[in-house]
């Protein structure tokens, strides 16, 4: 227990940091534990403010060691806050992209507007020049890797829009994800060279974390405004008997299965929201005063059924009765 090596500055200068810092709460009078540790995170990770959610017994245990311009912490400690405020965001004096990966429990970051949950199986990212705060509801064992934000990032990625988001669950993020933990775990065997190439690798990983990221957020947006697309396009053609998957894919220039993936996950497939929409206008015309005499075959055929056998056998799954007992039951609901 006890702190073992000296303390660093808040800048966490590259020079002035040694190969490993070690601090515990163990060997603090109980009633200093919570100042002392708010020292320590104040100087481990620059400017933050710490609290304990009111507990009035805290421990906590911090190891850092560094990769090459990689810096990894295991922190395990009570539950408690930290929180960066915007002044302490604004005196930040080198920029880090910073990342929570527990082992045990989970961290809440909220920054920008956003807030992402981590626990064991992924990881959050964060900017350390924006203020943000991180929530510790439970006893917590997280992987705490601080990255240059000048080496994350890429020329022309937009890094606000990625942070504050969960990695980690699959592709080159859980690669990234295994990297870390197992470079933090084996950082003590490590020459320097390989200590710096490890880090470097998790420079790389990170940024095409972040790319991969981008490039989903992307695809989503993308696969977002097709659908108002095709949503757009099927309202104003309903009536249209020919109104098909094909037609849509001709009308928008996109391919069957550009339409297809658009609407996955939505509930219902392309052909199934058209036919739906259609027997919600058949009924609406059914239930109108103005309609009540028309024959009900007109009206399917004026919303896209060719086929009236058809029409009955699919307008019976949808309400429950046929069209014409349907009608029956509107006429008799509506005498006096």
């Amino acid at each position: 227990g006890g702190v073992t090596l000296p303390i660093m500055g808040p800048s966490f200068g590259e020079s002035a940091m040694p190969a490993s810092v070690r601090m515990s709460t163990d060997d603090v009078n109980p009633r200093d534990r919570m100042g002392q540790w708010a020292e320590w995170i104040t100087q481990q990770f620059g400017g933050l403010d710490s609290d304990l959610y009111g507990d009035t017994v805290f421990d906590g245990h911090m190891h850092t060691s560094r990769a090459g311009s990689v810096i990894l912490t295991k922190l395990e400690a009570s539950r408690h806050r930290v929180i960066r405020t915007p002044h302490m965001a604004r005196t930040t004096e080198t920029p880090y992209l910073k990342i929570v990966a527990p082992w045990q429990g989970i961290a809440e970051v909220q920054q920008m507007q956003r807030q992402a949950q981590a626990d064991r199986g992924g990881w959050v990212i964060y900017d350390t020049t924006t203020a943000y705060e991180i929530a510790n509801p439970a006893r917590v064992e997280h992987l705490v890797v601080m990255v240059p934000k000048d080496l994350a990032s890429q020329r022309g990625l937009r890094l606000e829009g990625l942070m504050a988001r969960r990695l980690g669950a699959g592709g080159i993020s859980r690669v990234a994800l295994e990297t870390m933990r197992n470079t933090y775990l084996e950082l003590p065997y490590m020459s320097d060279a390989a200590a710096q190439g490890a880090g470097d690798l998790i420079v790389d990983l990170v940024r095409l974390s972040l790319l991969e990221l981008a490039g989903q957020e992307t695809a989503l947006t993308q696969r977002e405004a097709l659908l108002d697309r095709i949503r757009q396009h099927i309202r104003k053609h309903l009536r249209d008997p020919d109104l098909t998957v094909d037609s849509i894919a001709r009308a928008l220039n996109c391919s069957r299965r550009h339409l297809y993936n658009a609407f996955e996950g939505q509930g219902e497939s392309l052909a199934g929201h058209i036919q739906r929409l259609r027997l919600q206008a058949c009924v609406r015309d059914l239930q109108s005063a103005d309609d009540h005499k028309r024959p009900i075959t007109d009206i399917a055929q004026s919303w896209g059924f060719g086929n009236p056998s058809h029409f009955s056998r699919v307008f019976k799954e949808h309400v429950g009765t046929s069209p014409s007992e349907y009608r029956q039951e509107l006429l008799r609901a509506q005498k006096p």
